[in-house]
């Protein structure tokens, strides 16, 4: 199933009283959540984050929702809420704020202060911020906006309840039910049960951990491990968690103290991150803990532990370069620990293990998700959503947040608790509440949105596709010249190739097709440069498959002189 709806086409006109929820991305992907609800002729943004690239997206540093189906109407823009601090929630917000620099942000203290840094970079400081608290209510336009407290694997997330004429909406953002969280800020289920008690008549749920059975581990349950690897390390430790998870890092700091340790960050997004936390409160650092980093190596190896970046891989991360023996001061010896305190996130499998191998190979230990448990989920398993679906009793479900898979497994689970009316929607497919009942009423056109650079929205899919060919199957350019007055070949074919073990003589063998092909085109009357390129294309193209088994990308270039 690639995608539920591909017969749509553009939705009708929204009957009045109803309500429009059109995601613009996050449904059919982890990553790159955005939401947009439209009522009486007004739009609020839930959410705008960002999506990593995967090693099929060559070149390409983030991927941005699509703007598109609410460009023409950015000035019925009420608000954007933003339900947690994580980058597939918030870090598209700053290129929609370029767009129209004074909507205003919702959020809770943390995740407006994470916010804020990003603005600041992208140099844009028009925007009003509205900081909000579980328990408050606040009004943009016809939505009532109610915060409800829930627990995450980042501090201050929250759920939202969205009042308008069409009805009682809740959504979740990410989610799950820790009952000894490490801030003693737990899921409020009680006000998910009074809003149960109105009537929600539309109910969004993080769909991540629907296909894992029971609850998801407590946070607390890492200490003890934490601490088992701090006891047995004679040397230097070093952690790389997300930049973001100030309850990892807390931990870490904890067991440092207990240990006798000194810590630092190395990574630019953590040592921003982590001073915002302790700056608000939320990362409690213990005096005398914290140094510089490149102060750490005047300590002894047993009393150094580092705080890093690049738990998934990603090659510019400080992880991969200590990895690959070319970060500027921090070397790896043998001995040392490192441990990945964080999740594999789909996709980058492999750039993760290309990590562990590399430590593994200049003699680390190395502690991880495969052998340790080093790592829970911030999400809610499927025990916890079946809890939330008899407490809320909605009457119609969306399954937001995760491919498609698990907004299916969402959806199984909202049916097994009496939910008659599941709906399924991808990014692009609206969904229209009107009367209280939800259906699918059309899709928008809404793609992938490449950032590359400076770039934004430039690169192709099928840009892209060039690169993948010239990455895996390399390029020959092929250029001869065609006298204009005879209509005759006076020079070349000259060929070059790169990506593959070839030397320019191995294509001596084609030269003479290539001029034949050619010459017999020109004598039918081909004289136009474009058709007279697209012969050599087939020509040298059919010969490189048959006797290379290659499809490298060909760049033939006909110059009439």
């Amino acid at each position: 199933m690639s995608h539920p709806h591909p017969e749509l086409s553009a939705p009708p006109a929204l009957p009045k009283g109803g309500l429009r929820v059109i995601p613009l991305g996050g449904l059919g992907e982890v990553g790159r959540n955005m939401t947009v609800f439209e009522y009486d002729g007004r739009l609020l943004v839930v959410d705008c984050g960002v999506l990593f690239p995967d090693d099929h997206q060559p070149g390409v540093d983030l991927i941005l929702p699509d703007f598109g189906p609410i460009r023409d109407r950015l000035d019925a823009i009420e608000a954007i809420v933003l339900t947690h601090g994580h980058e597939d929630h918030i870090g598209a917000t700053p290129y929609l704020l370029r767009e129209r620099q004074d909507i205003p942000l919702v959020g809770s203290e943390l995740t407006l202060a994470l916010v804020n840094s990003k603005l600041r970079e992208h140099r844009l400081r028009q925007t009003p911020f509205y900081t909000v608290k579980e328990g408050e209510k606040i009004t943009f336009g016809p939505f009532e906006l109610e915060f409800v407290a829930v627990n995450h694997s980042i501090p201050d997330a929250l759920a939202v309840a969205i009042r308008t004429g069409a009805g009682l909406v809740l959504h979740t953002g990410d989610f799950k039910m820790d009952q000894l969280p490490l801030d003693g800020r737990i899921t409020d289920l009680r006000a998910f049960a009074r809003l149960g008690e109105e009537g929600v008549d539309l109910f969004l749920t993080d769909s991540t951990n629907a296909e894992v059975p029971g609850f998801t581990t407590p946070e607390r349950k890492i200490t003890p491990v934490l601490e088992q690897a701090f006891a047995e390390s004679q040397q230097r430790i070093i952690v790389a968690c997300f930049a973001s998870h100030v309850h990892r890092v807390q931990q870490v700091l904890d067991a440092a103290v207990k240990h006798n340790r000194k810590v630092a960050y190395v990574g630019r997004s953590m040592v921003r991150n982590m001073a915002i936390a302790r700056d608000l409160g939320y990362l409690n650092v213990p005096p005398g803990v914290m140094v510089e980093a490149k102060e750490l190596a005047n300590l002894a190896p047993e009393r150094q532990v580092l705080i890093s970046t690049g738990s998934q891989g990603e090659p510019l991360s400080a992880l991969a370069r200590i990895a690959q023996r070319n970060h500027h001061f921090v070397h790896l010896q043998e001995g040392d620990t490192v441990v990945l305190a964080s999740s594999l996130i789909p996709g980058n499998e492999n750039a993760v293990y290309r990590v562990i191998n590399g430590l593994s190979r200049l003699g680390a230990r190395v502690v991880h998700k495969g052998n340790a448990l080093v790592h829970v989920s911030g999400h809610a398993s499927a025990g916890e959503l079946l809890y939330c679906y008899n407490i809320v009793k909605p009457r119609n479900v969306l399954p937001v947040h995760g491919e498609v898979r698990h907004m299916l497994a969402n959806g199984d689970l909202a049916r097994q608790t009496g939910v008659e009316n599941v709906v399924y929607a991808e990014d692009g497919v609206v969904v229209d509440l009107v009367d209280g009942v939800a259906s699918v009423t059309g899709k928008v056109e809404c793609g992938y949105v490449f950032v590359d650079g400076q770039s934004v929205g430039d690169v192709t899919e099928s840009e892209l596709k060039d690169r993948r060919i010239l990455g895996e199957e390399g390029f020959v350019s092929v250029i001869l010249v065609v006298d204009s007055v005879s209509g005759k070949i006076s020079a070349g074919p000259e060929i070059h190739a790169r990506g593959h073990a070839w030397a320019d003589s191995d294509f001596e063998p084609i030269k003479q097709p290539i001029i034949d092909a050619v010459n017999r085109a020109l004598s039918e009357g081909t004289t136009d440069s474009y058709q007279l390129q697209q012969v050599v294309r087939r020509t040298i193209g059919r010969w490189v498959s048959n006797a290379h088994k290659r499809r490298p990308m060909i760049i033939p270039v006909v110059v009439e002189a």
